[in-house]
C-alpha cells in the first residue's frame, strides 16, 4: 500500500491525540504500517548533530579570540610585559581587568625584574592597595623602597629585586587574581599589606565597579575579563548604549570622591558583613595558594589615623551613639590625659563611620585568625605605629590623611617587615650581612632615595584629596576640577613647588618632572642637586644603569639639550662621581677656554688631588687663590695638598 507524504503528516499530527489503533481505523491503514510511520518520525537526532551543536560556539569563540588577538584589538591584559634588556614589568594596562566601566586605570610603581631569575637573586613581591603602593609619595616613598635599599646596603653582592605590584583602589580580589602570576616568578618572600579597600575598592560590595557579593560571579567575571572577546562585547554594549543616551560628562573629583558615591555602610549590617566575608574567603584562598608553593609570606595588620581623622559620615547605628558623638568624647578624654579610654573611643568612632575607607577592626581580626590558622607571620603595623606616636595613639604624626602613612610612617612599615624577615630567617643566605643589625635602619634612612620634589608632590596630593568629598561636604561645588584654581589651592612659592603643581595637574609625567628638576639645577651649576635628581631616575629605572646611560636615553627621547652639558659641567659631574680622568679631561677643555675661572681652577685641582698628582694640584689651587683669594675652601684644599706633598 502506497501512503502519500501528506497522509503521513496527518498520521504524525494525530499521534498526540489518538491511539495507534484509532489512527489505524481512521485511515484504514494496517497497524504495522502506522507504527512504522510514527517510529520514523520519532527517529533520534544523530550524535554528530549534538557534537556540532556544542563545538560550534566554542570554535567560534576560539576563532574570534584568535582573530582579535591577531589584529591587536583592545588592550593587552597579560600580567607581565617585556620591559627590555631581559626584564619584566607588570602590564601598565592590567588595572583594566578590574576597572571596566570608566576611564580610570590604576598604575603601579613600575618595578622591573629579570625574566629569568639569576642564581644570586633575592626576589620579594609586595601586594596590596594604595598604602602598599606608597601613596601619596609613590614611587620613591613606598615601604618597599625602604626594604630594597636596606637589602642593597646589607647584602651588596646579592641581586636585590623588590617588585611592588600594588595598585590604588584594589582589594583582595585583585591580589587573588594576580597571585598565580606572581608565584610563577619564583618569589623568595611575599609581603601583603591590604584590607582597607574591601568595600569601595574594585569589585567590593560597595564599589562603583561591583558585581554583587557572589564570589563565584566576581571570579567568573575576572576570568572572562582576560579575553579580548569580552572587551569586544563590552565595547559593543557601550557603543549601542551611547546611541540612546545623552552625552556623558567626564568624571570629576578625586577618585576617593567618586568611589564613595554616597554609599554608606552601617556597622554590622548585611553589606558590612559581606565585605568582611569577602576579605576572609579571599585571604584564605590567597594563603592557601602561597602555602601550596611553599613560599614564605608575611601579612601586615592595618593602621589608620585614629586621633586626627574624625568620622567622614556620622549616622544612626542601632545600639550605638553616632560616630561623631563618640569621636568628640574621645577627644575630650585625650585632652584630659585619659589615653587608654581615648584610644578605645577613637577606635569605636572609626568603627561607626558609615563611609568605610578605613578598615574595620574585624579585618585585623581576620588577619590574625587566618595567620594563626595557616602558620603565617603577622607584623603588627598598628601597634608599632601606636608605640611610635605621642600618648600611644596614632594620628597626623605618622599618617598623611585618613590612612596613608607619611614618609616616616612608610619607613617604619618597611623596617617592621624587614626585621620580621630577618627574625624568621627569610633574608638572603648567599652572604653575611655587611652592616650590623643595629646600624642598618639609620643607614637605610640616610641613603633613602627621595627628593624635595617627591615630598612636595606628596603634600600636594594630600591637599588635593582633602579639598574634595568626603573631606569637604559641598560635593557639587568642589567637584568641578576644570574650574579649580590650582595656584590658589597649592600656593607655590618656588620652582619645585610650581613643578610639583604641574605634575599634580597631570600635565607632565613623574619622569619628566624629575628630569626638568635636574635640568633646572644643572643650568644653575648646582651639580650636586642635579646628580641627586638624575640618581633618582636611575634608581627608579635600573635599565638606565648609570649617568651616561641615562643621558643617552633621554637624549634619544629628545628630552635633554646637549648645549646644557658644557665641558665645565661635565667635568664637575665626573668629579662628583669619582671619575677623575674624565673630570680632568672635561675641566681642562673648559680651562683652555677660560683659564682665570676660579671655580674651574679649584675643581681641576680637586681632580688632580684625587689622582694623587699633588704638584699639578698645588699649581692649580695657587692660581685659584690668585684669581679669587676668598674662594670657598680653596685655602683648606691648599693646606691639604701641602700636607700630602710634605709626606
Amino acid at each position: 500500500m502506497k501512503i502519500t507524504n501528506e497522509k503521513k503528516k496527518q498520521i504524525v499530527a494525530d499521534k498526540d491525540q489518538l491511539s495507534v489503533n484509532q489512527i489505524s481505523q481512521k485511515y484504514n491503514i494496517p497497524l504495522v504500517e502506522i507504527k512504522k510511520i510514527i517510529n520514523a518520525s520519532e527517529k533520534k537526532t544523530p550524535k554528530w548533530f549534538y557534537t556540532v551543536l556544542i563545538l560550534f560556539p566554542i570554535l567560534f569563540l576560539v576563532g574570534l579570540e584568535t582573530f582579535l588577538s591577531s589584529i591587536d584589538y583592545g588592550y593587552n591584559l597579560d600580567q607581565w610585559v617585556d620591559a627590555g634588556q631581559g626584564k619584566y614589568i607588570i602590564n601598565p594596562e592590567i588595572g583594566r581587568r578590574y576597572f571596566t566601566s570608566g576611564d580610570f586605570n590604576p598604575n603601579t610603581i613600575e618595578d622591573v625584574f629579570d625574566q629569568r631569575k639569576s642564581a644570586n637573586s633575592f626576589r620579594v613581591f609586595v601586594l596590596g592597595g594604595s598604602s602598599a603602593q606608597g601613596f601619596p609619595f609613590n614611587p620613591m616613598g613606598s615601604f618597599s623602597r625602604y626594604i630594597r635599599k636596606r637589602l642593597e646596603l646589607v647584602y651588596p653582592a646579592t641581586k636585590t629585586e623588590v617588585i611592588n605590584i600594588s595598585m590604588t583602589a584594589v582589594n583582595s580580589y585583585t591580589i587573588l587574581d594576580l597571585l598565580p602570576g606572581v608565584l610563577e616568578q619564583e618569589p623568595d618572600v611575599i609581603l601583603i599589606y591590604a584590607g582597607h579597600n574591601e568595600y569601595y575598592g574594585a569589585l567590593g560590595v560597595g564599589s562603583m565597579e561591583s558585581y554583587g557579593s557572589s564570589r563565584f560571579l566576581v571570579k567568573l567575571v575576572l576570568f572572562l575579563n582576560k579575553f579580548k572577546t569580552t572587551q569586544l562585547v563590552r565595547n559593543s554594549i557601550k557603543w549601542a548604549s551611547s546611541l540612546f543616551a545623552a552625552e556623558n560628562n567626564k568624571h570629576s573629583g578625586t577618585l576617593m570622591s567618586r568611589m564613595a558615591k554616597d554609599k554608606y555602610i552601617i556597622l554590622n549590617t548585611e553589606e558590612f558583613n559581606a565585605g568582611v566575608r569577602q576579605f576572609k574567603e579571599n585571604l584564605k584562598d590567597i594563603l592557601g595558594l602561597i602555602k601550596g608553593k611553599e613560599v614564605p609570606v608575611i601579612l601586615g595588620r592595618l593602621v589608620s589615623n585614629l586621633k586626627d581623622q574624625k568620622p567622614f559620615v556620622s549616622v544612626g547605628t542601632p545600639g550605638y551613639r553616632t560616630a561623631e558623638e563618640v569621636y568628640e568624647e574621645a577627644k575630650y578624654e585625650f585632652e584630659n590625659n585619659n589615653f587608654s579610654k581615648a584610644d578605645s573611643l577613637f577606635r569605636q568612632a572609626k568603627e561607626l563611620d558609615a563611609l568605610r575607607f578605613r578598615a574595620p577592626e574585624k579585618i585585623n581580626s581576620i588577619i590574625d585568625e587566618l595567620g594563626k590558622e595557616s602558620g603565617t607571620a603577622i607584623v603588627p603595623i598598628d601597634s608599632i605605629f601606636n608605640s611610635a606616636s605621642p600618648c600611644k595613639i596614632v594620628g597626623d604624626n605618622l599618617i598623611a590623611d585618613h590612612l596613608h602613612p607619611n614618609v616616616e610612617g612608610y619607613q617604619l612599615i618597611g623596617k617592621a617587615f624587614y626585621e620580621r624577615m630577618e627574625k624568621l630567617g627569610y633574608l638572603p643566605r648567599t652572604e653575611k650581612p655587611a652592616i650590623p643589625l643595629d646600624e642598618q635602619d639609620s643607614l637605610t634612612r640616610v641613603n633613602f632615595v627621595f627628593t624635595k620634589l617627591d615630598s612636595v608632590m606628596g603634600a600636594y596630593f594630600v591637599d588635593l584629596l582633602k579639598s574634595d568629598y568626603p573631606y569637604k561636604k559641598e560635593k557639587a561645588a568642589i567637584s568641578k576640577f576644570q574650574q579649580r584654581d590650582f595656584v590658589k589651592l597649592f600656593k607655590p612659592d618656588n620652582f619645585i613647588d610650581s613643578l610639583a603643581m604641574i605634575r599634580i595637574e597631570n600635565k607632565i609625567s613623574w619622569v619628566d618632572a624629575h628630569l626638568i628638576a635636574a635640568t633646572y639645577y644643572l643650568r644653575r651649576d648646582d651639580i650636586k642637586e642635579y646628580l641627586n635628581y638624575m640618581n633618582v631616575l636611575i634608581y627608579q629605572y635600573p635599565g638606565l644603569k648609570d649617568l651616561d646611560g641615562a643621558l643617552k636615553y633621554f637624549y634619544e627621547q629628545k628630552k635633554i639639550n646637549l648645549a646644557d652639558y658644557t665641558p665645565k659641567r661635565n667635568g664637575i659631574m665626573a668629579l662628583y662621581i669619582g671619575n677623575f680622568d674624565n673630570a680632568i679631561r672635561h675641566l681642562t677643555q673648559a680651562y683652555n677656554s677660560n683659564p682665570e675661572d676660579p671655580s674651574l681652577l679649584y675643581n681641576l685641582s680637586l681632580a688632580y688631588t684625587g689622582k694623587n698628582d699633588f704638584d699639578s694640584a698645588l699649581s692649580l689651587i695657587n692660581k685659584c687663590l690668585i684669581a679669587d683669594p676668598d674662594y670657598p675652601d680653596a685655602e683648606n684644599l691648599k693646606q691639604r695638598i701641602l700636607k700630602e706633598v710634605d709626606n
